[in-house]
Parts: structure tokens; C-alpha cells; sequence
């Protein structure tokens, strides 16, 4: 996961020095903006942010409560 996480914060490093950096300069950073845009506005993109955003809210709610259950079996095994 670690690995995933750190090759899209590079990947997003290297679209900003390019954008930034580019020698065609603001058209370049204009072509790039409305390709993003229109991709991020995309009906299937959005639906895809939506079905995440649900499975990640899910996971944390699973994850809490595998963390209260092994807590409160530590806690028996203690007291």
C-alpha cells in the first residue's frame, strides 16, 4: 500500500513540474486543465468517487470494529 501511495505522490509531482515547467507555458497549462477537468466531471468518474468513497467509509467502520473487539479481548485476557 505504502508502495502505491508513493508512486501517485510522484506521478503527481512530475504533472506539476511538467505543467509548471512546460516551454509552451500557459496554452499548454490551459489544454491540460480542461483535460482534467473534463475527466474529473466525467458522469463514470464521479460514480466511481461515490462507489469509493462508500467502500472506504465501510473499511474504516470495519476496521474500528475489528479494533474494538481485539481491544476488548486484550483487555479480558489482562483483567
Amino acid at each position: 500500500m505504502r508502495g502505491k501511495v508513493t508512486f501517485v505522490f510522484l506521478v503527481i509531482v512530475a504533472f506539476l513540474a511538467y505543467v509548471l515547467g512546460a516551454k509552451a507555458g500557459k496554452a499548454r497549462y490551459k489544454e491540460i486543465s480542461t483535460a482534467v477537468n473534463s475527466f474529473w466531471n466525467d458522469p463514470k468518474v464521479k460514480k466511481a468517487r461515490v462507489r469509493a468513497l462508500k467502500s472506504a467509509k465501510q473499511a474504516t467502520a470495519d476496521a474500528t470494529k475489528a479494533a474494538e473487539k481485539a481491544a476488548k479481548k486484550a483487555s479480558k485476557r489482562l483483567g
